[in-house]
């Protein structure tokens, strides 16, 4: 979240399964009937493996899965050496979808039992996966659960793919908790299979948590056009491999590899020179509901959000014997595209996707913070909500009134916050007194119908 949407409460402290049997996952696992532990083969040596991360082009996997988690590893059995990698990211902001891609990558070496060689073990493993694949694209389940669907597409194949390549497509439901699609190919290379799976998916970013509301997944199309592309890649890789160490068995490195895009650098908030008019023109309205408050106004730089927060705060409001905290913040967020012009899609992408992680809390209560409802606003910009919340954590305890407008490419958030408390009780007290839901919620909705009214009058660019 944007350093200037945070949790208003801080501000005011700081005042200052099925699916994968078709093939893939399931060679090595188990020795094919009546096969007996294979000896080590005698083969010239053995020499690194394959480095199955560093066989798809960058640009291809930025393609793919932006800003993707990639993670290497390898293992031994009895019957296999196997090298994989994964590119994963199941949080990619896309408009108002929230975009999930998983690349996944296997690489076996099979070795030789008896008279066998690996290359025999190879290609029998593939037969065997293209009999599955077969198989299960014409068969009818009997297994399947009365919420479970699965259907299997037939069996492509991917010419010019070492010594033979296929691809097939399937698509999965699971009551109303798993929804997926994916694409799988698989190849041969010499003694080595290989198997490229592409998984996509996305939901708005208002979607219910944990839900499959709003899901879409990736297409038989889209999923065959990609791991039919992916595939060659890692065949050329281990070709290669292959050219380079000729009868050579691959060796295992005990170490895993991960690595994660690294995070852009947080920028800081900076105090304004002058309140920004919009801000001077509700000050009245604020100082209603904030008596005698210390004003403050900050601007931020994000992406292409550019931020603004003004807020009226008063931290020690006597009245007799009680001392009451209140705060109103405002933080306007303008979305700009990269020619400078006003982005209306963008505003409505974070709007929709600020409701879809509140919805989420919505109702629930943990680490001393419990949220209230959204609740939907009417007549306010082009869409509006808000939501109550307690907060008993930290410096400070208070509650607040929270309200969200989107108005072209602007998204407006107000928030009205505070507590009573004992005069000489801590601002953490247990004693404190919250601001009351109905008020909290009042004094928002109020601030955000005159600070959008004021917007609406400013001249463009202000």
């Amino acid at each position: 979240m944007p350093a200037l949407a945070a949790a208003l409460v801080v501000l005011v402290a700081a005042g200052g399964v099925g699916a994968y049997v078709v093939f893939g996952g399931k060679t090595g696992a188990t020795s094919p009937a009546g096969r007996t532990a294979a000896k080590s083969p005698a083969a010239a040596g053995a020499a690194a493996g394959p480095d199955v991360c560093s066989m798809l082009p960058k640009d291809e996997a930025d393609r793919l899965v932006p800003d993707a988690k990639v993670s290497g590893a390898s293992r031994e059995n009895e019957y296999t050496v196997v090298f994989s990698c994964s590119w994963a990211n199941d949080n990619i902001s896309y408009g108002e979808y929230r975009r999930s891609r998983l690349v996944e990558v296997k690489v076996e070496q099979h070795v030789g039992d008896g008279a066998k060689t690996g290359r025999a073990m190879a290609q029998n493993s593939f037969e065997v996966e293209r009999q599955g694949a077969e198989y299960g694209a014409t068969a009818k389940p009997t297994w399947l659960k009365e919420d479970e669907k699965l259907y299997q597409s037939k069996v492509r194949d991917i010419p010019g793919v070492g010594e033979g390549a296929f691809a097939q497509y399937t698509w999965q439901r699971t009551g109303k908790l798993t929804w997926l699609s994916f694409g799988e190919a698989l190849g041969r290379v010499d003694d080595f299979t290989i198997s490229v799976r592409f998984q996509a998916s996305q939901q708005r970013k208002d979607a219910e948590i944990l839900s499959t509301d709003t899901v879409q997944s990736v297409t038989e199309e889209n999923a065959l056009r990609e791991v039919s592309r992916l595939i060659p890649h890692f065949a050329k890789g281990v070709a290669a491999w292959k050219a380079r160490n000729p009868g050579v068995l691959a060796k295992p490195d005990k170490k895993e590899s991960v690595s994660s895009p690294t995070p852009e650098p947080t920028p800081e908030a900076t105090v304004l020179a002058a309140f920004p008019p919009a801000c001077q023109a509700v000050t009245e309205a604020a100082t209603r509901l904030v008596p005698s408050p210390t004003p403050r106004a900050r601007g931020l730089e994000q992406g292409n959000d550019s931020q603004t927060e003004c807020r009226w705060l008063n931290r020690e409001i006597a009245d007799g014997d009680t001392a009451r905290i209140r705060s109103v913040l405002i933080t306007t967020h303008r979305f700009t595209n990269r020619a400078g012009e006003l982005d209306a899609p963008a505003a409505k992408a974070y709007f929709v996707g600020q409701r879809g992680s509140l919805k989420g809390t919505a109702g629930t209560s943990i680490g001393g913070i419990t949220w209230g409802r959204i609740v939907e606003i009417d007549g306010l910009g082009e869409d509006a909500f808000g939501q109550y919340a307690r907060i008993r954590r930290g410096e400070v305890f208070a509650a607040s009134g929270t309200v969200l407008v989107l108005k072209g490419a602007t998204v407006v958030q107000v928030d009205f916050s505070g507590h009573d408390r004992p005069k000489d009780e801590p601002t953490n007290s247990p004693k404190a007194v919250l601001l009351p839901e109905k008020q909290a919620n009042a004094g928002a909705l109020d601030m955000a119908r005159a600070y959008v009214a004021e917007l609406a009058r400013q001249p463009a660019g202000s």
